[in-house]
């Protein structure tokens, strides 16, 4: 029987996962063709060397943006030696397509196969077998299961048995890719008195010595165990003849995994789509975010030489005006041109309407530091215009007064600009993915619409506060 909460009929949920889509899809197109396009550096071409630098992350985004085209969710089975992770995967597809075999690391490099689950019509599903995570060259497969995670849409975390402290540690890594789990109980027909709760108690004991990365309430929850016998055991079967001889044969039973199949079908259904939009926004955010860090380094030079330009000039105007409340705005307008000249410097996309945004967020995020010079700006323009009245009076006495207002003001408005020149540095550096259809803000719309009862709904607060932390972090 189908579980009630993941029905595949909720008009509601599947407007919101074509929203979703669409809106990623979008997303990525935009993307691609900004940082495809040499012209986004405008007066300053890229370097052959910067060219070179970002092709892999391009082709990131190309790929992220295929895989929404072609519609396919990657579900990638993890776990140690001999727990049948290429048992699941055949009694999935419903053919032995990968090899399974008592010696120890049958599987020694990642496989793929495709599995059609029931009528599915928009989504197909690529089910991708990797090593056990304790095999030999540890710190490789480490990386392929790293490389594997980042690229998953939904994970299965194959055990048998006794949970070892070994598995609780390969678990806790998976979650840091945060992405949905299942953890699959196999070879059940072995272990009869197995069941959910057993299972989870085991993980709660797990989880409380020095490897807990994770509360296991963020981890797992016991809805997230699936009970299979994906290569169930031989059985010894009595034979009898119409001679009335009688004889014993082995004989395989099928394989038992309706429950996890229903599982991931439920999952597919209710947010297939979104957890495929959000992975693809995902790695174009990482994409981005590598583009910027590499396009920074390279321009670091040029880059400071702008800042002390704006810095300079934003001082000179501030100590030559005689108006103080021009001093406050003008200012302002000479902070927002400072970032508007470095994303045009390293071809990250910007407008003025977000560098606004951003200008205020710097604003407040630096703590008193700006807000101080806003106010400092203030207070002393006004001492400023009052000394330039008193100077037409009193003659070299109020002009000296003007001066020593001045270039303290300047001293405090030139820092300011170079903190805000700093600051906005360390913004673009995390991709410039703001605006309508910046990904971190399609990510942050996705979140907010996602259902109750759902695998993402459980990963909400995890995957936003990740998402707060790499969009506001300056430090």
């Amino acid at each position: 029987m189908s579980n009630p909460q993941f029905s595949p009929s909720n008009p509601g949920s599947n407007q919101h996962q074509e929203n979703h889509f669409n809106r990623s899809r979008a997303c990525l197109r935009q993307a691609l063709s900004w940082y495809a396009n040499s012209r986004r550096h405008q007066n300053h071409p890229p370097e052959v060397e910067l060219q070179a630098a970002v092709r892999h992350d391009l082709e990131v985004l190309k790929s992220s943006l295929d895989k929404l085209d072609q519609g396919v969710i990657r579900i990638a089975a993890f776990g140690l030696v001999s727990r049948g992770k290429s048992s699941v995967v055949n009694a999935l597809v419903g053919q032995k397509l990968l090899q399974t075999g008592p010696l120890h690391g049958v599987t020694q490099w990642p496989k793929s196969v495709r599995w059609t689950p029931g009528a599915m019509s928009k989504v197909q599903v690529e089910l991708i077998d990797t090593p056990g995570l304790d095999e030999i060259q540890g710190e490789a497969r480490a990386q392929m299961a790293k490389e594997v995670a980042s690229q998953a849409d939904l994970i299965l975390f194959v055990v048998a048995g006794d949970i070892t402290r070994t598995e609780y540690q390969a678990l806790c890594e998976l979650r840091q890719a945060q992405k949905p789990l299942l953890l699959v109980f196999n070879k059940i027909d072995l272990y009869p008195e197995q069941d959910r709760e057993a299972i989870y108690r085991q993980l709660q004991q797990l989880g409380t010595g020095s490897l807990r990365d994770y509360s296991l309430q963020e981890m797992l929850s016991p809805e997230e165990i699936v009970m299979v016998a994906a290569e169930p055991s031989p059985l010894e079967v009595r034979v009898e003849w119409p001679d009335g001889k009688v004889t014993y044969e082995w004989e395989s039973p099928p394989p038992q995994v309706d429950q996890l199949k229903q599982k991931i079908l439920n999952i597919l259904n209710r947010e297939g789509r979104s957890l495929l939009a959000l992975n693809a926004l995902f790695q174009a955010r990482s994409a981005e975010a590598k583009i910027a860090e590499k396009t920074l380094k390279m321009r670091k030079t040029e880059a400071e030489e702008l800042i002390w330009r704006f810095t300079k000039y934003k001082a000179l105007a501030v100590a030559l005006n005689p108006i103080g409340i021009l001093d406050v705005l003008g200012g302002a307008i000479a902070d927002l041109a400072l970032i508007r000249s470095l994303s045009q410097l390293y071809g990250l996309p910007m407008t003025g309407y977000q560098a606004g945004n951003l200008w205020q967020k710097i604003v407040f995020s630096s703590g008193g530091l700006l807000l101080g010079e806003l106010g400092s700006s203030m207070l002393l323009g006004l001492g400023k215009s009052a000394s330039a009245v008193a100077s037409t009076v009193e003659g070299s006495a109020g002009l000296t007064a003007y001066a020593g207002t001045a270039i303290t003001q300047a001293g405090i408005a030139g820092y300011g600009s170079y903190a805000v020149g700093q600051a906005a540095q360390v913004y673009l550096e995390q991709g410039c993915s703001w605006g309508p259809l910046g990904p971190s803000t399609v990510i942050r719309d996705i979140l907010h619409q996602v259902e109750p009862n759902t695998i993402l709904y459980r990963l909400r607060q995890e995957l936003e506060e990740n998402l707060e932390f790499r969009i506001y972090n300056l430090e």
